[in-house]
């Protein structure tokens, strides 16, 4: 059976991840509060910001701007998007 979780971003149940995405607090609170779907969409807009911005994940200041833009993303707050991007049209 799938597990649920009532999902902050788009405030319905939705299924939830099968594990933390991250370890810590962090992880475990996306785990409790985030379905798939929005860990997902986070992921492939997070691979865009690294790539647009030359991100190196080893860099500090790099992996802050991500985890802030990521609680944004999940808070439906303005968050960072790759220049000129359009998202496709369902």
């Amino acid at each position: 059976m799938t597990r649920m979780v009532f999902c902050k971003k788009y405030k319905e149940e939705l299924p939830g991840l099968t594990i933390p995405p991250l370890p810590g607090a962090t992880g475990q609170e996306i785990f409790e509060t985030v379905s798939e779907k929005a860990w997902k969409e986070w992921q492939a807009n997070q691979t865009m910001l690294i790539n647009e911005h030359r991100l190196s994940l080893m860099d500090a200041d790099a992996r802050k701007f991500l985890t802030e833009e990521m609680h944004r993303f999940f808070d439906n707050q303005d968050y960072a998007k790759p220049e000129g991007y359009v998202p496709p049209s369902s």
